[in-house]
């Protein structure tokens, strides 16, 4: 059994999979408080479902594109056997994972979405840095979601102290601090080797939205 705040269908609203329909399973609990969160919501509550249940819920949606989100879909164990049915049953699984915990036992078929933490999320001192490691350029993707130009700075460095321009990289301002147009203004002086990306579902039904 694994608690689940809600599962929806809709189109992906960020990552290199952006506009995509895509079936989302958001898993209750987070380990992190990161101080721009959007979905605290997902802390508490949620209704405990078999992964039977779970897999019915998604192959009525007819789209074989999921993403397994919370929260921090990889706080509950079980979270790895969803994942491993879902591939199973021949779906391209997405993983949304803020990196703290060890993504070493994610089925490797799975892509992972892997959030680095900045200084202004509160919670840089969680980043797990062994799980870059775990890393499959051109299979996987690394994010920075970045609140300000020390954040981005800090993205940047850790980009070339750690080498990771091999990967897909991800700069994702947050939400109602940073625009875009600045954002993307460093990026081209700086010629960071990154997509700049926004958050299109909440462009497209509004940042309050749930279940969209």
């Amino acid at each position: 059994m694994i608690r689940i705040t809600e599962i929806f269908f809709s189109i992906q609203g960020e990552s290199t999979h952006v506009g995509r329909p895509c079936a989302f399973v958001r898993l209750t609990g987070c380990n992190l408080r990161c101080r721009w969160c959007d979905s605290e919501y997902t802390f508490t509550g949620g209704e405990k479902m078999s992964l039977d249940d779970i897999v019915a819920r998604v192959d009525a949606y007819g789209c074989k594109l999921v993403e397994i989100t919370g929260g921090e879909p990889l706080a509950q164990a079980e979270s790895l056997e969803l994942i491993k049915r879902f591939l199973d049953e021949g779906y391209e699984v997405l993983i949304e994972t803020s990196g703290s915990i060890d993504v070493g036992p994610v089925d490797r078929r799975a892509k992972l979405i892997l959030d680095i933490k900045c200084p202004g999320s509160g919670e840089v001192a969680k980043n797990r840095w062994e799980n870059l490691a775990h890393l499959t350029p051109g299979h996987d993707e690394i994010k920075f979601v970045i609140a300000d130009r020390a954040d981005y700075e800090w993205a940047v460095n850790v980009i070339k102290e750690r080498q990771l321009e091999r990967h897909t990289l991800l700069f994702s301002p947050v939400w109602g601090e940073l625009a875009l147009k600045p954002l993307a203004e460093w990026m081209l002086a700086d010629r960071v080797p990154a997509r700049l990306q926004t958050q299109l579902h909440k462009h497209t039904w509004g940042a309050e939205a749930k279940g969209v």
